[in-house]
């Protein structure tokens, strides 16, 4: 799950509430479980301290999941983030590897809230000096939930070197990761689903790490244009206390990209 800040605990139980009703049969018997949730703060835009997420919202959250297209920019966790200056939000990417290279997928969702404009890059372009506007912040603050997915038969020591890439695709988009910027990352696999099972030995199989090369420019892809998915979807919000952040405008982006000649017509 992906929240904001002082949400974190009560979706924390809400999440395990929601497992004991539902019982899922995978539990192996067991009553228990620890579900991970992230959160970004958005006090900027936020009333955050109104403790407005209640156990129900959750509940809905995790009822309506569904399989499909992400839905991006001013969207759950995200409704509140601010990117690079400009409205962030929810983004999603993906990459699909050539056959040679087995033809594994590599997903990528992010929770963009960080980062200066002056800093911010798109497809190699200064995008951030181009578009002046009103300062939110003076320094690179904020966070990054970051969620690569894969179907890619990887280990728990190759998923953790997976993550690590995460950083890379960030940088692309101009993020130097200030001091006063969290980043949260986390990867998983979706091969091997036998692996938990609690009784008897199990076979897993290993992408061996020489062959791991196309995952990692994969993730990197995929990181560095789920933000800008992010940054494109968002839209302009007035929050608490009356503060505006205007969302990144697409006509003055195509003119800066047409400028430095990345636009392809």
């Amino acid at each position: 799950m992906i929240t904001n800040t002082h949400s974190v605990g009560l979706v924390r139980d809400a999440v395990i509430a929601w497992r004991l009703k539902h019982g899922a049969p995978e539990d192996g018997g067991f009553a228990w479980s620890l579900p991970v949730v992230a959160e970004t703060w958005d006090g900027y835009l936020n009333d955050i301290n109104g403790f407005h997420v209640k156990p129900e919202d959750v509940f809905h959250a995790l009822d309506s999941a569904h399989g499909g297209a992400v839905e991006e920019g001013n969207v759950g966790g995200g409704t509140g983030m601010i990117c690079n200056e400009f409205k962030g939000g929810i983004g999603s990417s993906s990459r699909v590897l050539d056959v040679k290279y087995g033809g594994y997928a590599v997903g990528v969702l992010v929770q963009c809230n960080y980062g200066q404009r002056d800093q911010l890059r798109i497809a190699g372009v200064p995008v951030g000096p181009e578009i002046p506007g009103k300062k939110v912040w003076d320094d690179d603050v904020g966070s990054i939930i970051v969620v690569v997915a894969t179907d890619a038969p990887l280990i728990p020591t190759q998923l953790k070197r997976l993550t690590r890439r995460v950083s890379l695709g960030l940088a692309r988009d101009g993020s130097y990761s200030g001091n006063g910027s969290g980043g949260i990352f986390i990867a998983f696999s979706t091969a091997n689903p036998g692996a938990a099972a609690a009784k008897g030995c199990r076979q897993l199989t290993m992408l061996p790490n020489d062959q791991m090369n196309p995952l990692f420019l994969a993730t990197v892809q995929a990181t560095e244009e789920a933000v800008v998915n992010a940054m494109i979807a968002a839209k302009t919000m007035t929050g608490v206390n009356g503060r505006t952040v205007i969302a990144l405008p697409h006509d003055r982006l195509r003119e800066v990209l047409k400028k430095y000649n990345r636009l392809v017509k």
